[in-house]
């Protein structure tokens, strides 16, 4: 798979926050081992994959995509090595400002060289520090690289998987939750369906789209996100464009409610 430079939108992870702390109210958040279910489709591993994929988007759901594309909403492709490199990247991500996440990435990559599970788990942790990572970041990283370096998590068969059972291999994990997978099939493995709904920015940017009075919940997303199966990554990706818009202060689209 091709890999491209471009970072997801990292800083709306909830994989290491509780609905409490966000939002001052106690809520449900989903149990990490609920494997959620995925429709099937051509993989996005290009963008006249992607291009594709928002045309059949279009055609299902054209009240609701169409004028989020009009209003400026045009998703980038957005892909990601598949590899350890690629996981380090979403690990790093979570919880920052994608700006942030970049230059810890960066410096991350010039400390360890090359980014793989052995190296990492041969660095210190003052070494992991000094690029500016969190101790639950350094946690979790190892994790994932004693994972890989084991077995555990085979990061290159994880494309041939079913989605369901990559998304337990990751979330076996300590320190990948729904989210990093569902970032991890998304980005690095091209899923179509994939649909990270615990993301901060997704849940705003349907709230601001559909006309709710509330941001939605995970679980609230994950309904509203079974009208566009099996294109939910193209979905997601709209979204974020979309909430990119809003967050520069761009008149935002009222669309129907649902």
């Amino acid at each position: 798979m091709p890999s491209k430079d471009h970072a997801p939108p990292a800083a709306e992870s909830r994989d290491q926050a509780t609905e409490s702390q966000r939002t001052g109210r106690r809520a449900r958040s989903p149990a990490k081992d609920a494997t959620p279910t995925y429709g099937i489709g051509p993989v996005i591993d290009g963008q006249e994959a992607l291009d594709r994929g928002l045309a059949a988007l279009r055609a299902i759901d054209p009240l609701v995509i169409d004028p989020l594309i009009a209003a400026g909403a045009h998703p980038p492709l957005r892909l990601r090595e598949p590899g350890f490199v690629g996981l380090a990247f979403i690990i790093v991500s979570q919880q920052v400002s994608t700006t942030s996440a970049q230059a810890i990435f960066r410096r991350l990559q010039s400390a360890i060289v090359p980014l793989e599970a052995p190296q990492l788990l041969a660095a210190s942790d003052e070494d992991l520090r000094n690029v500016g990572l969190s101790g639950a970041k350094i946690r979790a990283l190892r994790a994932a690289a004693e994972a890989v370096a084991s077995g555990r998590l085979p990061l290159a068969t994880l494309g041939c998987m079913p989605a369901e059972e990559a998304h337990r291999a990751l979330v076996a994990v300590k320190g990948i939750g729904p989210w990093s997978a569902n970032i991890f099939l998304l980005f690095c493995l091209g899923h179509p369906d994939a649909w990270p709904a615990g993301d901060i920015a997704l849940q705003e940017a349907a709230k601001v789209a559909l006309t709710l009075e509330t941001r939605p919940t995970t679980a609230e997303l994950d309904r509203i996100g079974d009208r566009w199966r099996p294109h939910r990554g193209v979905a997601a990706r709209v979204l974020w464009a979309y909430y990119r818009i809003i967050k520069e202060g761009r008149d935002g689209m009222s669309l129907a409610p649902l």
